[in-house]
């Protein structure tokens, strides 16, 4: 059988693999990157401790058949992520999202209940029927004093737009707490961070006789002529040579600290800083399960720094949502081109320019690539959901 071209071995290019090789396909998976497992690698560096190399990845899900996809390949640790907001005027961390223990300590009140945190919102919310842009979507949720606390400095900061540019739907993703839990996916049936890391289970995933990587290879337009078909996790404009103009992404600039052991920063792995400074956050490694591997005085504590894809050697992170839309007008533009090309597919989070968590790219990919196999007569197998290949 003809070979398939995959490119890119992050979560996208690596699930399309294993699928199509255990459907008999020979696949050639190629990373322009040293590694595999694209922005989910991770590597335990001098202090003993685990990083992740391009920023925090936190498994969340509510999709069983993703997690019984994965469980073919680790086992997870458990981990509910909470993540504290530094506010320099009270000199301590308090919880976010915004919750009642947040809004007691801002306002120096003593709610009591869901309902107080209600009433008392609802006084300081502004009359705003119909949102056009984050800001008055804010505002009329939680009134301008928490907005400009702890959502418009972080905004500028994260995505260079102010809060009336951006669109609503990208702080209506951030959910408001009524009581005093304080996790950050409370409602997600399945926390938790692969046992070994996420680069030995994306290792596992492309560990298949049909699978051959080679990495250090960046895509070339001829490749796909040699192969029965593409499945292309790179940035769309990208490939189309930015003929239409380049699509707008955030990226992130990593400092890491050596700090001792027993440092802390509040009680929290993650630390979202609410002020005017360069950094958004702060990432404690040592408080994630299962990421100390050795002993010794240090660890190490990695800030972010935001800012254009073209200030980080194009490194994208995050596509950008504007309130009037242009990013995805301008992505569909170049979705017309991409339907033009009958060998090729482009998946993940810079293929479809979509803000993809993990689970949402492996779900993504597994129907992507059995769409595809079902067209040419190959269901999925029983093996895809109850082999264990660990």
């Amino acid at each position: 059988m003809t070979a398939i071209l995959v490119v890119g071995a992050g979560f996208a290019g690596a699930v399309h693999a294993r699928e199509l090789a255990e459907r008999g396909w020979r696949v050639e998976v190629i990373d322009r990157r040293p590694h595999i497992a694209g922005n989910a690698f991770d590597m335990v560096d001098s202090t003993g401790v685990r990083r992740h190399v391009y920023g925090p990845h936190l498994f969340h899900t509510s999709n069983d058949r993703v997690v019984d996809w994965l469980r073919r390949f680790t086992d997870f640790l458990p981990y509910e992520h909470r993540v504290g907001a530094y506010v320099a005027e009270l000199g301590r961390c308090v919880p976010l999202p915004v919750n009642r223990t947040t809004i007691n300590a801002v306002f120096g009140e003593t709610l009591a209940d869901a309902a107080a945190v209600q009433d008392f919102l609802a006084r300081i919310a502004l009359p705003i029927a119909a949102p056009a842009n984050a800001a008055e979507y804010l505002h009329a949720r939680i009134g301008t004093r928490l907005t400009d606390l702890f959502f418009r400095p972080y905004t500028r900061k994260m995505w260079g737009l102010e809060l009336e540019q951006m669109a609503a739907a990208v702080v209506a993703r951030i959910p408001l707490r009524f009581d005093t839990d304080d996790r950050y996916f409370p409602t997600e049936t399945h926390q938790g961070l692969p046992k070994g890391g996420y680069t030995e289970l994306i290792g596992r995933i492309l560990d298949h006789p049909n699978i051959r990587v080679s990495l250090a290879t960046a895509f070339d337009q001829a490749m796909p002529k040699g192969f029965a078909f593409c499945f292309n996790s790179m940035p769309i404009d990208e490939y189309f040579g930015f003929a239409l103009g380049p699509l707008p992404y955030r990226s992130l600039r990593f400092h890491h600290r050596a700090e001792p052991r027993g440092y802390r920063l509040g009680t929290t792995a993650q630390v979202n800083f609410t002020d005017d400074g360069i950094y958004t956050r702060q990432s404690d490694w040592s408080l994630l399960p299962g990421h100390v591997l050795a002993a010794g005085p240090l660890k190490t504590v990695t800030l972010e720094e935001p800012c254009a894809d073209h200030e980080n050697g194009m490194e994208r992170y995050y596509p950008v949502k504007t309130s009037d839309g242009a990013p995805e007008k301008l992505y569909a533009r170049y979705r017309t081109l991409a339907q033009a090309e009958p060998k090729i597919q482009f998946i993940g989070r810079c293929g479809t320019y979509r803000y993809l968590d993990m689970d949402q790219v492996i779900n993504q990919s597994l129907q992507s690539v059995r769409a595809w196999l079902a067209e040419r007569g190959q269901a999925a197998s029983a093996r895809n959901t109850h082999a264990d290949d660990r």
